[in-house]
């Protein structure tokens, strides 16, 4: 193993509640700290922990898309692991939840011979069950990127709940745009609305990211969704249309395996 190494850890959600002891006493031992926040007070919390931080942001204006802007990023924390150092990627929310920089980075120092691994920290679906009060083991829970759902077929299980991740760049194929305009939203609810009524109920969710805000729960109808107001957090919860549809063979064959009464655990 090289000298050198890559620890990714996630800040949390809600600016100092969420780093977990591990994280933090990586962030104070390491040698470079390298940040991607979600606003400037995350960023300068981090700051007064290390001498070395470095935000990541001004990488999205050296690029012209977003797979760029990550690749950079990248880069640039690889190129302080090469040099020997031990660096940290702190990262908003879990490093391992809709984060490229993180996989990628870690990935990439792995197969260098450098040591590097990745913490879980508390993500805005964390939040959203806690927020929402969801468990996702009684209906079920499917979760897409909002643009990749609506890039792709997928099966659609109206009696689960569906939640549909970065609302705000729905429909974006350009990853250069950091919002798109509400017509990409109206091709969304034109979709949704052929598995949902048009007036099935939904939720734009926000998570809070200070202790003295609120989360931002607003309920509203499915075809009122391209007028809503939406912002780069913004996650679209619908939650079931339908019962669950019990699967009568299956237990039928559990029923059967019940009756024997020689059967034992493995």
């Amino acid at each position: 193993m090289q000298q050198g190494s890559l620890i990714c850890v996630g800040t949390g959600i809600m600016l100092g509640a969420h780093l977990d002891p591990l994280s933090r006493n990586y962030i104070e031992q390491a040698d470079v700290v390298f940040m991607l926040m979600a606003d400037a007070m995350t960023e300068q919390w981090l700051l007064q922990m290390h001498p070395d931080v470095r935000s990541l942001q001004p990488y999205y204006h050296q690029a012209p898309s977003r797979q760029h802007s990550y690749q950079l990023m990248v880069e640039a924390m690889l190129a302080e692991v090469t040099a020997g150092k031990k660096v940290v990627g702190a990262f908003y929310g879990h490093p391992a939840v809709f984060a490229l920089v993180p996989h990628e980075a870690v990935r990439q120092a792995r197969e260098l011979g450098y040591y590097s691994k990745m913490l879980p920290g508390i993500s805005a679906e964390d939040c959203l069950y806690a927020d929402l009060g969801i468990d996702p083991g009684r209906y079920g829970c499917q979760l897409y990127e909002c643009s990749q759902f609506m890039f792709y077929q997928r099966t659609i299980d109206t009696a689960a709940y569906l939640v549909l991740w970065q609302l705000g760049i729905a429909g974006d194929r350009s990853l250069a745009r950091f919002s798109t305009p509400s017509q990409y939203r109206q091709l969304l609810t034109d979709y949704l609305c052929q598995f949902y009524p048009p007036g099935h109920i939904i939720t734009l969710y926000e998570a809070a990211s200070l202790p003295t805000e609120q989360a931002r729960i607003d309920s509203l109808p499915l075809n009122a969704l391209a007028s809503a107001a939406v912002s780069g957090k913004t996650t679209l919860v619908i939650p079931p249309a339908s019962k669950l549809q019990p699967n009568t063979t299956m237990l039928a064959q559990l029923a059967a395996l019940d009756a024997q009464p020689n059967l034992k655990p493995d």
